[in-house]
């Protein structure tokens, strides 16, 4: 009801190793906090968590076939308990299908030979499993890609209707102090406002026991006595605790969850690395303000922390109303140990939306996310073995997991 949907033991099958291995052992989205700008005695107050205080699943309405999810996917009905105990069976709450989007999995052309030009390209294929959310005058898409390469993408994009609110203002110029939001309509202002879409990542990569790396870029001045004046080397840290696992991601560093208990046979940690995919904004708000006490966590988009079953909720367990007391940055306070641990990561996609005309009345979808990707999981490439398509092989239909769909 509250998390909506929840990604559950997702493994690799290794073909070279012969056997499936653990990287992800739960996911789903935490919370959503949406604050808006507008300190007036009208608005001050609409600073949201929609999932601790309206629940995602409950939030969740069925999906149009072939327009919400491509003509072939496969649907699955969601159960909630409702307030007289009994279940409630709502439709078609989740679609799951292969998207063939014309992207590429890998290629290279080798033009070096004398008459010949040697090319090898394949085409890249995904599995969705999507969920829409539309939480009061917001529709939050929210996808969780499994490619074969081994990646794991979270995809969220927004659309839905801007909240807006009178004014006397007809025009722009008419503007001479802070109006908190953008004229987009005659009398019509949008007010600025952030989303933060916060996911708990209970990563078990090739085992329950992990460690967090920051893999830093460092510039380092040549002393070669070579032409080069400087170059750019790693700097490896092992987070110990938790103080030293949150970090802003648009630091120049990789971020690792290792499993330093499994080495690949070149001697490599195997783990997986998050890769940012675009909305990487923190809060900007005073620590004193009343919502940033209430999702303090959002000043940073990583944090890790050991596995507690009873911290699944970012703002607390109790969102509606909270004080600040509870939630990720209180626990992460005790600064417990991390290092060849069973740990968390959390990870927050954030967005300072700043309206314009072009999203007003209905705003076109924007996106972003993160990617879970291999750092050392394999020994090689894993898409290597795929084979070249045939040349006479009809194009690539979005296929699903369906049985017969004639």
């Amino acid at each position: 009801m509250r998390a909506g949907t929840v990604i559950s033991l997702a493994s690799i099958h290794d073909a070279e190793a012969g056997a499936r291995r653990r990287v992800l052992y739960r996911g789903f989205v935490s919370e959503v906090f949406v604050p808006y700008m507008d300190p007036a005695e009208e608005w001050y107050y609409r600073t949201f968590l929609d999932a601790g205080e309206y629940g995602l699943g409950l939030s969740a309405f069925p999906l149009q076939p072939g327009a919400d999810c491509p003509a072939n996917a496969a649907y699955l009905d969601g159960y909630y308990a409702g307030q007289d105990g009994k279940p409630v069976e709502n439709k078609n709450m989740i679609c799951i299908f292969e998207r063939y989007a014309g992207d590429v999995a890998w290629r290279h052309t080798e033009a070096g030979f004398p008459d010949r030009l040697i090319t090898e390209v394949r085409p890249d294929v995904s599995l969705v499993v999507r969920m829409v959310v539309s939480s009061g005058n917001y529709d939050y898409i929210l996808d969780w890609e499994f490619k074969t390469s081994g990646s794991i993408k979270f995809v969220l994009s927004l659309t839905g209707l801007l909240e807006v609110k009178g004014t006397d203002y007809t025009h722009a110029d008419q503007i001479r102090e802070d109006a908190h939001g953008t004229l987009v309509a005659e009398n019509t202002l949008a007010v600025y406002h952030d989303h933060y879409v916060t996911c708990h990542l209970d990563l078990d990569v090739d085992g329950t026991n992990n460690s967090f790396v920051k893999n830093i870029i460092t510039t380092r001045r040549n002393t070669a006595g070579t032409p080069r004046k400087s170059y750019w080397t790693v700097h490896r840290e092992v987070a110990e605790t938790e103080a030293d696992a949150q970090v802003d991601v648009n630091a120049a560093a990789d971020l690792l969850i290792v499993n330093p208990n499994k080495r690949t046979r070149m001697g490599n940690e195997v783990g997986y690395r998050v890769v940012p995919g675009g909305a990487t904004a923190a809060s900007v708000l005073d620590d004193d303000d009343y919502p940033q006490r209430r999702a303090s966590y959002s000043k940073k988009q990583v944090w890790v922390t050991p596995y507690n079953r009873d911290e699944k909720w970012a703002p607390g367990l109790y969102a509606d109303q909270s004080t600040g007391d509870d939630g990720l940055s209180a626990w992460s306070g005790r600064d417990r140990g991390i290092r060849n641990e069973d740990i968390v990561m959390w990870y927050t996609v954030g967005i300072h939306h700043i309206p314009y005309q072009d999203d007003f009345p209905v705003m076109p979808t924007v996106s972003g996310g993160f990617e879970l990707r291999p750092a050392n999981f394999f020994e090689r490439n894993p898409l290597l073995k795929t084979r070249h398509p045939r040349d006479d092989q009809p194009p690539f239909l979005n296929c699903s997991c369906a049985g017969d769909s004639s």
